[in-house]
């Protein structure tokens, strides 16, 4: 469903909408990562009832983690056909290619012995605090959409935890509402410039945590980080982060766990999510492709 501006439940004014949406969306939790789970049986152009499992989750959470049979031939070629050809099956056609990406804009998210990628935590194996994709764009290259696919995982760790944020919506306004309104203002985030290299530089991005985008759907900007973020400053404002923080931080029922084995994968609006740290052996090195979309995710497309 589409809310309009009249009848949707961000609206802070709409309490009966916002009540009856809120009711519904809790009826779905609690959930595990099981629950989100959906085994794919065959190449991702053939239709049948697990695409429409994928889709359903995707509708309830927002996210589907789904299990497919680790890709020999070709790797990592032929892996990143399936996760592209199975992320567009659900709207994400429009893929960000930012620095790091390669020519087909998938990233191949492992550790970085040296080069440009050296310099970011997702080509690390330090743990990534909890976020969603993208952050630091500009308003008209938002990320709504991400897929992950797991070619290895690690000899240990490399585990991720998601969130869907219409339930952080949820539980920050029952708390109180202001800080909906605060964490919506178009100055409650900032992020600094940042040295891309070759004298490239990204120039500060602020702008809100939560935002209604054109088709109705919520849309989240986040990140936990604490160097060089600067909130708006004001307490309403401060009470939100320390309250979100807190969330994430609780062993919170809706916190999914899991850890992706070889042939697992993410569909997603681009949820908050974390990633613990992890260690390779010589045998077991970590190698996840990520996809992220400027769109987001839609009932499966015709092919």
């Amino acid at each position: 469903m589409i809310f309009k501006p009249k009848n949707s439940p961000y609206n802070l004014d709409n309490k009966g909408v916002y009540s009856a949406w809120r009711e519904q969306k809790l009826a779905l939790y609690p959930a595990t990562a099981e629950d989100l789970l959906v085994t794919l049986s065959g190449d991702p152009n053939t239709a049948g009832d697990e695409y429409a499992a994928m889709q359903e989750r995707l509708a309830d959470f927002n996210m589907v983690v789904y299990a497919h049979s680790p890709i020999e031939a070709d790797e990592p070629m032929a892996s990143k056909k399936f996760l592209n050809t199975l992320i567009r099956r659900f709207g994400l056609l429009r893929l960000d290619a930012h620095q790091c990406a390669d020519d087909d804009s998938i990233s191949l998210l492992s550790v970085a012995e040296g080069g440009e990628r050296k310099r970011y935590i997702p080509y690390s194996n330090r743990a990534i605090s909890w976020h969603t994709d993208g952050y630091y764009n500009t308003p008209d290259h938002q990320i709504r959409g991400m897929g992950l696919h797991c070619i290895h995982p690690a000899a240990d760790g490399g585990d991720n935890q998601l969130m869907d944020p219409e339930i952080a919506y949820i539980l920050l306004r029952d708390e109180n509402p202001d800080f909906i309104r605060a964490l919506m203002h178009p100055d409650a985030m900032l992020i600094p410039e940042n040295d891309l290299g070759d004298g490239e530089i990204r120039p500060p991005q602020g702008g809100p945590v939560f935002s209604i985008a054109d088709d109705g759907s919520l849309h989240m900007r986040y990140t936990a980080r604490t160097r060089s973020i600067e909130w708006r400053d004001d307490a309403t404002t401060r009470g939100a982060v320390d309250f979100l923080t807190g969330i994430l931080s609780d062993d919170s029922p809706y916190v999914f766990h899991h850890r992706m084995s070889a042939g697992e994968g993410v569909v997603c609006n681009n949820v908050l999510h974390n990633r613990t740290s992890f260690v390779d052996d010589d045998e077991n090195k970590r190698l996840v492709l990520r996809a992220r979309s400027y769109d987001r995710c839609v009932k499966e497309l015709d092919n």
